[in-house]
């Protein structure tokens, strides 16, 4: 008898595995047919040097050779930094403030706040010039207020308010359930203690959110870095960023070399797995100095 009910159970196990298989698949096959072969592609295709018709480095060696492809990546990772940083503090106190507002409030600003998120590419780059082009609406205001002279939205400071807008509401929705998870007692413990608002935040608050702020900086880090549409309607490809190089060399308005696109686009590639293994390391260390 428990020979047939093992048999019966291992029966069934091998079943559910299956099935659970089954279910799978789909996603595993969009996977490796989305992900998994393209980037296959471009690695390959980095190392074919078109010009000489030879494989080699020769498409790297002369990225890093040339100053008009190191300054993309400078303006790319300073923007990147930049707009991420300024995002996660910025998302940071506004998910704050949603914890401390009534919970029909709360729900209509974290809807808004999803539909927003959406809200990027051409349409946001349209919505900038409009508002803040040199015939904007808000910049004629402010010139005839006289608070502005000469803002550039198609230059480096349009770029900075176009990233920072487009995180403000990702980084929302990634540190909204971080703050949720602080307990009110933990602040009036502190405060019984004789600890100031100063002290829990940094004695108690953001060491429990390390893990999530880091998280989020990274994402945010990721999310400009990538970022093509916002950034070439608003300049028409006229700023040297990463996307906008690989964008132009697969295009070919004016030459189309797609072994060097692919060989910026697995540096790219290196350049986010590097900080996603720096974010790995550092949650490991705060997760260990915990314990």
């Amino acid at each position: 008898m428990s020979n047939a009910v093992k048999q019966g159970g291992s029966g069934l196990s091998v079943w559910s595995h299956i099935g659970h298989a089954a279910l799978i698949a789909p996603f595993a096959v969009f996977f490796i047919a989305f992900q998994i072969i393209p980037m296959f592609w471009v690695v390959v295709n980095s190392f074919w040097v078109e010009a000489d018709e030879v494989w080699g480095p020769g498409n790297y060696l002369e990225i890093f050779g040339d100053a008009f492809y190191a300054q993309s990546f400078t303006n790319s990772l300073w923007l990147s930094f930049a707009s991420a940083l300024v995002g996660l503090v910025i998302s940071g106190f506004c998910a704050y403030s949603l914890g401390k507002v009534s919970p029909r409030v709360r729900d209509w600003m974290v809807s808004f706040t999803n539909m927003t998120s959406n809200f990027s590419g051409v349409p946001l780059a349209f919505a900038f010039i409009i508002i803040l082009g040199f015939n904007g609406s808000i910049t004629l205001m402010l010139k005839s207020w006289g608070l502005i002279d000469n803002f550039n939205v198609y230059g480096i400071n349009g770029l900075f308010l176009i990233y920072t807008y487009f995180q403000i509401p990702l980084g929302i929705l990634l540190l909204f359930p971080a703050f949720a998870a602080l307990k009110p007692e933990w602040e009036e413990a502190a405060r019984t203690m004789g600890a100031g608002k100063f002290v829990y935040w940094t004695r108690v608050a953001v060491p429990v959110m390390l893990p999530a702020l880091l998280g989020t900086f990274t994402i945010l880090f990721a999310n400009a870095m990538g970022a093509y549409a916002s950034a070439y309607a608003l300049t028409v490809g006229n700023y040297n960023l990463v996307t906008i190089r690989i964008g132009q060399l697969v295009c070919g308005d004016i030459f189309f070399e797609p072994n060097m696109a692919a060989a910026l686009s697995v540096l790219l590639i290196l350049i986010l797995g590097f900080v996603t293994a720096v974010y790995r390391w550092l949650i490991r260390r705060s997760y260990h100095a915990a314990r």
